[in-house]
């Protein structure tokens, strides 16, 4: 059967990594032969720098002429080498650059699925009864804070005109008054001759003082 069909090749191949090390090796290896025609070649030419014309001159200028030809062909050989090696790490590029889109494919499908499973147990119509609630707790906590803080015994349409005409009458009264105080002068209505105040009708009785203490 083998002889009709031929045996199955089982040698498995060749990655596009292992192909481009293989030329790399190739490459290394033409350079070092370039090498050795480039020192060669400086050889020769040094003697014919030293030589005279003749025959022994000629001999030695036909096989620089040899050596010159051989490092054009390896030179054109790695020239090609190179090429087939940056074309095959193109290739090698491309390709990862698929699978790094195929990956992040399949990572959006996995978020889409798992956002939509996400989403599923939202029910908005809960969401914006929380709001409403929430914006009328918060017109109770305005109108709470501002209950709170109202001002006591103060008008509210008080007129900023009559307060500084009463402000500068104030200011006059102190200064028509206190021409003739001293700096440790007391004002006549902290001082003790100055009597009660005009709002007491009258001073309250000792008897009925007691009874109120008691």
């Amino acid at each position: 059967m083998n002889r009709l069909f031929g045996a199955r090749n089982n040698t498995p191949k060749p990655t596009l990594n292992s192909a481009i090390s293989n030329v790399d090796t190739r490459i290394e290896s033409i350079d070092v032969k370039l090498a050795k025609l480039t020192a060669e070649l400086s050889t020769y030419q040094q003697r014919l720098g030293r030589m005279r014309d003749g025959p022994g001159k000629s001999a030695i200028k036909q096989k620089a002429i040899k050596i010159l030809q051989q490092r054009k062909m390896y030179e054109s050989q790695k020239d090609q080498l190179q090429q087939q090696s940056w074309n095959m790490e193109q290739a090698g590029m491309m390709q990862d650059n698929l699978k790094n889109t195929m990956a992040t494919v399949d990572a959006m499908k996995t978020t889409q699925k798992e956002l939509k499973r996400q989403y599923g147990k939202v029910d908005i119509d809960k969401i914006d009864r929380l709001q409403d609630e929430m914006a009328e707790l918060m017109e109770v906590g305005n109108d709470i804070q501002e209950s709170i803080s109202r001002s006591y015994d103060v008008p509210e349409d008080v007129d900023e005109a009559e307060l500084d005409a009463e402000l500068e009458a104030l200011g006059e009264d102190v200064e028509l008054h206190g021409e003739g105080l001293g700096e440790d002068a007391m004002p006549g209505f902290l001082t003790e001759s100055a009597g009660p105040p005009q709002f007491i009708d009258e001073a309250p009785e000792m008897g009925k003082a007691k009874e109120a203490a008691t």
